[in-house]
């Protein structure tokens, strides 16, 4: 026995930019241009004219490009950009590795008299 689709699993040909890259090509545009001094012009689609930089997608025409854009993942991919993306911190607490030191309790300043 094995793992009968175990060559899809490893198939990389539709990875796409994680949301932290896709958040520095968006507040930085050197490294946004970076990334595209990375890609053959001639291997792109429309030769790299349309480019989609919340989806980090390449399209062939710009009609294809603004339907894109009209879409439900184009404004998915909007919404999740904007909510941001993890920290280690909150990673850290979702999985109960977090500092948790439980309900704070009042101090209770009594004064004794022993008599």
């Amino acid at each position: 026995m094995g793992v009968f689709a175990k060559r899809s699993m490893t198939k990389t040909r539709r990875r796409r930019r994680d949301l932290d890259q896709i958040a520095s090509d968006i507040a930085s545009p050197r490294h946004l241009e970076l990334y595209h001094e990375t890609k053959d012009v001639e291997d792109l689609p429309g030769l790299g004219q349309h480019y989609c930089i919340p989806c980090a997608k390449w399209f062939d025409t710009e009609t294809n490009l603004s339907a894109h854009k009209k879409g439900k993942p184009h404004r998915r991919q909007l919404k999740q950009l904007k909510d941001g993306a993890f920290t280690h911190k909150e990673a850290n607490a979702a999985s109960g590795l977090g500092v948790d030191n439980g309900p704070v309790k009042p101090k209770m300043d009594m004064e004794i008299d022993m008599v």
